[in-house]
């Protein structure tokens, strides 16, 4: 629903029609909103929704009467929707794609708070988040303690997992599909033979769902998948700094550059 709004809003208010395509993987949000725009008495055709896999958006790309195209997902299929346009009509483009985001936590920050935000980052909806901040860099002289309160953090969540995702209270859900689930333990697997882990990383029972408990890994190298690639599930990888400059280095040091936290007074 985030992103049907996002989307649809601008390019309704400018006096344009709109196609939205959700995921296949949570296409009924967009349903559901589809049938409010009738009932709110929208012209036929003014806002429509159109369901189906990458096949669909590749036709939605490379379509000679479509205006622009504005997208949110992997690196991988942005690059095909911009070929797709540029060999078509050379219609707009807008790409919001992956990201591995940094949050740095100095010295002087509120830790309880720090604490909470990056968990937080990573944690909301199961770390299916383009924007997570799925690289945290603490200050070592507070590293300990910051460590030891997101521990803390992290296994509070963990004692509730499988908590029903259609029940309000449910803070912490299972992963989108089978698949996402494998790919990510997939990662916490391989990152468990090179990064020490400090939270998580065990396999879950799944008779109820896909569920993966949030991991985090403590110091793995920076040419590790775990901590290059985006894994899109609640997989968190933490370093230490000493100097401000040495943190603006670990956290330009990616091909990403979607969003960041910093935590200061």
């Amino acid at each position: 629903m985030l992103f049907c709004a996002w989307k649809s809003a601008p390019a309704l208010a400018s006096g344009n029609v709109i196609i939205i395509k959700p995921s296949e993987k949570s296409p009924l949000g967009t349903l559901a909103m589809a049938k409010m725009f009738e009932v709110a008495g929208f012209p036929p055709g003014v806002f429509q929704v159109l369901v189906g896999g990458g096949n669909v958006g590749q036709i939605l790309a490379a379509h000679m009467d479509i205006n622009k195209i504005s997208f949110t997902g992997s690196t991988f299929t942005g690059r095909k929707i911009q070929q797709a346009a540029a060999a078509s009509n050379l219609k707009r483009v807008t790409l919001e794609l992956g990201g591995k985001s940094p949050a740095i936590i100095f010295k002087d920050a509120d830790i309880d708070k720090a604490v909470f935000w990056a968990s937080m980052g990573i944690t909301v909806n199961t770390g299916q988040v383009c924007a997570a901040t799925s690289r945290v860099f603490v200050e070592k002289s507070i590293s300990e303690e910051f460590l030891t309160k997101l521990k803390g953090a992290f296994e509070a969540i963990t004692q509730n997992l499988g908590a029903d995702p259609q029940n309000p209270d449910t803070q912490y859900g299972p992963l989108v599909d089978e698949g996402q689930f494998h790919k990510v333990m997939k990662y916490i697997e391989e990152g468990k033979k090179v990064a020490k882990v400090l939270s998580g990383g065990e396999q879950y029972d799944r008779g109820s769902g896909n569920y993966v408990s949030p991991t985090i890994f403590i110091e793995p190298n920076s040419d590790t998948s775990i901590y290059r690639e985006e894994i899109f599930g609640p997989v968190l990888c933490v370093k230490t700094f000493e100097t401000e400059d040495e943190a603006l280095r670990l956290a330009n040091d990616t091909e990403y550059g979607l969003s960041g936290m910093i935590s200061d007074l």
